[in-house]
């Protein structure tokens, strides 16, 4: 597919016979799977299963050592309760309440997450998980009043950030996705008023990654100033998120767990 007209080109043209724009390597010919422990790890996955074993890790610290304060001080709060720790915000996102919550999210991010970062790239899906995972806990702490933790939020932000592609590319396959999408939604959204899931982490996920992903739109051979800007975002990201991670570690070493 032309990057930036976004018809469908076959794999010989070297320039795009509908815009005339330079076509470099396909994804697939960049890619070096056995660079990645031995194969071990798709890379078409690969920003995804380190978010999953991230994930894996903090809940079995929580699971083994259920006194640790991980939960207590990491998890979402209500507004009125933060009392100035923003980090609850994103740490909140990569801890889990049991066994079956991790679980499914587990299964559901294992394969949209590959879809994001295929259609947008390993620079936004960071962006699009981080900000979405803010955006549904200041949701969730701000109107929905209760303690919250899971993968949820950031997941609706990835498939807020699909559904903006959906909206946006008028291609067959933004066509096609945005009808897929637009399922999951709905799906989605009728889950979260199972009594205990946090529906209000769920929407400001969802917001947050659509309007991500509608600024940031696909990579684009005419707009490819962003591209700088893009990886320096993720790069703040990743460093945002392991300075919560570190505020989480403090916080802890203070309160004596």
């Amino acid at each position: 597919m032309c990057p930036n007209c976004r018809a469908f080109v076959t794999t010989s043209d070297k320039v795009c016979p509908y815009c005339d724009a330079q076509l470099g390597p396909r994804a697939v010919d960049r890619r070096a799977p056995g660079e990645i422990l031995g194969g071990l790890i798709p890379q078409a996955r690969f920003t995804t299963i380190m978010i999953l074993l991230i994930n894996t890790g903090l809940f079995l610290a929580q699971s083994l050592n259920p006194h640790s304060g991980l939960t207590e001080m990491g998890e979402s709060l209500p507004a009125p309760m933060m009392d100035g720790q923003w980090w609850r915000l994103i740490t909140a996102g990569f801890l889990h309440g049991g066994i079956m919550h991790i679980l499914m999210n587990s299964w559901v991010l294992f394969d949209l997450g590959a879809e994001v970062e295929q259609i947008y790239g390993t620079s936004r899906l960071i962006v699009f998980y981080f900000v979405s995972t803010i955006t549904g806990f200041w949701a969730s702490s701000h109107l929905g009043f209760h303690a919250s933790v899971g993968a949820s939020a950031g997941i609706f932000g990835l498939i807020g950030a699909m559904l903006a592609f959906g909206v946006t590319d008028k291609s067959s396959l933004g066509s096609a996705v945005k009808s897929l999408y637009m399922r999951w939604v709905i799906y989605g959204l009728v889950l979260s008023f199972i009594p205990g899931v946090d529906f209000w982490a769920h929407i400001g996920g969802l917001a947050g990654g659509f309007v991500a992903g509608f600024l940031a739109s696909t990579p684009r051979a005419r707009l490819m100033w962003k591209e700088p800007l893009m990886r320096a975002l993720a790069g703040v990201s990743l460093a945002v998120t392991a300075l919560a991670f570190g505020m989480l570690y403090l916080a802890i070493s203070r309160s004596g767990g």
